[in-house]
């Protein structure tokens, strides 16, 4: 499963748990079981994050893809599926 994450200040589906920045989400698929687990796949790559340094500047400012992918982000399926806008991507 993979999540399209992108930085936000309201309407925040998620925190950072070290440094409370919010994020939007956009899924691919939503099932109870595959949310909660991509969910905690997240929050472990947000404080990863951290390891570069502190502050909401260890995250991306640019939309970014959980797990990782090569790609465009627009192409991806959590973008197509989960009906991103452009100001996401």
């Amino acid at each position: 499963m993979q999540v399209l994450c992108k930085s936000a200040e309201s309407s925040v589906e998620t925190r950072c748990s070290v440094c409370g920045q919010g994020f939007i989400l956009f899924w691919e698929r939503q099932t109870r079981m595959e949310k909660g687990e991509a969910l905690r796949q997240v929050e472990t790559t947000l404080r990863h994050h951290h390891h570069k340094g502190p502050g909401a500047q260890a995250h991306p400012v640019t939309g970014f893809l959980i797990p990782a992918w090569d790609g465009p982000i627009a192409f991806s399926g959590a973008a197509l599926l989960g009906n991103a806008p452009a100001w996401a991507l």
